[in-house]
């Protein structure tokens, strides 16, 4: 019995060390205020103003998390994305609005989820600019909505 537990606790060690050893990936910590963020405009049909920045991974495979910043008093136009969305607002104040929902009021430090190819549209409704960070299951892509 014995050599059976012991056998089990050395075949564990030695799984739970390779997978160690398998993650390539490092892990990371990011604030707004460092200097090494790359900021970039959003697409042009954005008005002027609006950034994005990207945290982790590559924009154009899954799992990719970026900022998304925009400034006090701006309203972002109606879009939608191929993936689903999950956010955290970590400055200021947003109401989003998904299609055939009610508005959701944003507050800083606050959790949203965003379906896969769901229109919708926000505003900064504070002086201060509004900060998302969002994680995308799918490539980061983005979609103006048309009237139909």
């Amino acid at each position: 019995m014995k050599r059976i537990l012991l056998s089990v606790l050395m075949l564990l060690a030695a799984f739970m060390s390779t997978q160690s050893v398998l993650s390539a990936e490092l892990a990371i910590s990011s604030s707004i205020a460092d200097k090494n963020i790359a900021w970039g405009p959003c697409p042009a049909f954005f008005p002027e103003g609006c950034e994005l920045a990207v945290l982790h991974g590559d924009p154009s495979k899954p799992n990719a998390d970026i900022y998304f910043k925009v400034p006090g008093n701006y309203s972002f136009p109606a879009h939608w994305h191929t993936s689903a969305e999950r956010m955290v607002l970590i400055s200021g104040e947003m109401d989003v609005t998904y299609r055939g929902q009610a508005t959701t009021h944003l507050k800083t430090g606050m959790y949203a989820f965003g379906p896969a190819m769901a229109i919708h549209e926000g505003k900064c409704i504070s002086k201060e600019s509004c900060i998302l960070v969002i994680a995308f299951e799918q490539a980061v892509d983005v979609f103006e909505a048309h009237e139909k």
